[in-house]
């Protein structure tokens, strides 16, 4: 591949970059041409902050796109960064697989005739053609997705490489652009934002740990949450314990819920039904505490414990409590 990469920076609004932006571009450079890795961000510029990180990962260039309304919607990012293809000529952008990226991701393929893979969790090069790595069917499949036509655009999941920094830090170049929105972009109208109240523990989507609790805790996430935060570890749910309000929907991991690619990931009281696998089989390793032995989840984990969730993780947080001090 000869042409540059280009890498969506996704970031807070305070411009503090989220941890997929050095992951994509980690993944990235070895994919890119002479041009090296680009980055687009959209929104008011990038800080010293996140130019410090972005230089120390390797990024040429940083395309600060200006839009004229409001870049929360993702069809206003979508058409900064088709700008941003059209002044650099990259053959590949990578976008991170949330929600927003990929509808960012389709707003990109309607605008451009662009190929896109969503939730990949490795990119290649295979004869100048990029091709992704992703699983189907939940979980039960993994397959390799070539895009033939350029530009190619791949969503990746948080966690599918680590970030690793450069060698050699170099300052990247600043480029601005101010883009005027289409018409089309506009028809949708961001009208109030609420913010979610303010947690110590990860995001879940993108978390390292992800402590998850099902049908088995009966309600009682007390020894889910305390193993969470002796960990630094988000905390999950079933679709069961959603649907019983024993949790907010917002930690439903599942095909209807939220995707996690944790590199640990520990399910107690958890059965591992289809809709649950399909959402987090991804994981590095996967650790099932069931007092079910025939629990479908230990076809799956790669450390299992039958017995009682309530007697199995006091016991394991207080053990880990003491090795670390």
């Amino acid at each position: 591949m000869t042409s540059p990469v280009l890498v969506l920076l996704d970031h807070a609004a305070d411009g503090a970059l989220r941890p997929s932006a050095a992951e994509l571009v980690t993944l990235a450079r070895p994919l890119a041409g002479d041009g090296g890795v680009l980055g687009a961000w959209v929104g008011d510029g990038p800080g010293p902050d996140a130019l410090a990180v972005l230089a120390a990962h390797g990024v040429a260039a940083v395309h600060a796109v200006r839009p004229d309304a409001d870049p929360a919607l993702s069809a206003v990012t979508a058409e900064a960064v088709t700008a941003v293809l059209g002044a650099t000529g990259a053959g590949l952008v990578l976008i991170p697989s949330t929600f927003e990226g990929k509808e960012v991701a389709a707003h990109l393929a309607a605008s451009t005739g662009a190929g896109v893979v969503t939730d990949a969790d490795g990119v290649q090069l295979q004869d100048g053609v990029p091709v992704a790595s992703k699983t189907v069917l939940a979980g039960t499949w993994t397959t390799r997705c070539s895009v033939v036509g350029a530009p190619a655009v791949v969503t990746v999941k948080a966690n599918a490489v680590p970030a690793e920094p450069v060698a050699a830090p170099r300052e990247p170049v600043v480029v601005e652009h101010e883009l005027t929105v289409s018409p089309a972009a506009r028809r949708v109208e961001l009208v109030e934002r609420t913010e979610r109240a303010a947690s110590d523990r990860p995001d879940l989507s993108g978390a390292q740990v992800v402590v998850v609790g099902g049908r088995g805790t009966e309600g009682d996430f007390g020894p889910i949450e305390e193993l969470a935060d002796l960990l630094g570890a988000a905390v999950g749910a079933t679709r069961v314990a959603t649907d019983e309000g024993w949790i907010a929907k917002e930690a439903q991991i599942g095909q209807t819920g939220v995707t996690v690619t944790p590199r640990l990931y520990i399910g107690a009281g958890v059965s591992g039904a289809v809709h649950h696998r399909g959402g987090m089989q991804a994981a590095g390793t996967i650790v099932a505490v069931n007092s079910d032995p025939d629990a479908p989840i230990f076809e799956i984990a790669d450390f299992g414990v039958v017995g009682d969730l309530f007697t199995v993780l006091p016991q394991a947080t207080a053990e880990l409590r003491r090795l670390l001090g």
